[in-house]
């Protein structure tokens, strides 16, 4: 994960990248009145075959972060797979997350996984969202609460900047430049999901959980000779970081 300082267009955000021990974590006030969506975006190889690991990825971060202090009132999940008994299109999506956004105030949690390119992730059959769309749409779901926003895609760098704002952390799969890794049909996750997924029963808070996550996918493409490496990014806002270890850690 690169660890830089953000140019102040809003101010001294800056890219964290130091693990805290469980002990250092106080014990805050969590996750209740945080709106909370998980979205499985596509369901294809890039040749277009049908896979699971997306799907995979979404039932299991449900139980994840339920498991860490979520509300599963108030959270959201989908995919937006179409060859199901009863597919869930983009819009539904979208007007589920604005009504889950308007219900639950207190923050925001929107996690996207899908395949990506320079220009955005693959939303559904037919759409793409770019990282402007995408800013819009958090500014519009989540104005100026709290909001941790994951974008698991290859590519995926290229929201970080755009989507980056004081009261925000942006995590991302991979560099605007990169590939990420674990798309194919013997997939069970993507390989950043499945490192998430990993790291999760030990991470204290969201800045520890994107440290390890990154640590796990590094020593997952280093073990499997995969190049160039995918570089996971993230950038926290300086209005959320110290809220990160106290008033939001995770609870066990």
């Amino acid at each position: 994960m690169i660890r830089r300082i953000i140019p102040a267009l809003f101010g001294a955000l800056v890219l964290l990248g130091t693990v805290a021990s469980p002990a250092a974590a106080m014990p805050g006030v969590g996750f209740e009145g945080w709106a909370s969506a998980i979205v499985a975006a596509d369901w294809r190889t890039s040749r277009g075959t049908p896979i699971q690991a997306f799907d995979n990825a979404r039932r299991d971060l449900v139980a994840g972060f339920t498991g860490v202090g979520f509300d599963r009132a108030d959270m959201v999940d989908f995919s937006l797979r179409p060859d199901v008994a009863d597919p869930v299109g983009g819009d539904q999506a979208l007007a589920a997350i604005t009504e889950v956004t308007d219900r639950a105030t207190r923050g925001c949690f929107l996690y996207f996984t899908s395949h990506g390119s320079p220009r955005g992730i693959v939303f559904g059959p037919d759409r793409m969202i770019s990282p402007m769309l995408m800013d819009r749409l958090v500014d519009g779901w989540c104005g100026e609460r709290p909001t941790v926003v994951v974008v698991s895609a290859c590519f995926s760098g290229v929201f970080a900047d755009q989507l980056a704002a004081p009261n925000r952390m942006i995590m991302t799969a991979a560099r605007r430049d990169r590939s990420s890794f674990g798309c194919s049909e013997d997939a069970t996750y993507p390989y950043f999901d499945g490192c998430v997924l990993e790291s999760l029963p030990t991470a204290p808070d969201f800045l520890a959980l994107a440290d390890q996550a990154a640590l796990c996918v590094e020593r997952h493409e280093q073990e499997e000779g995969l190049s160039p490496a995918s570089g996971p990014q993230t950038v926290v806002g300086v209005e959320l970081a110290p809220l990160l270890r106290t008033t939001y850690a995770f609870r066990r």
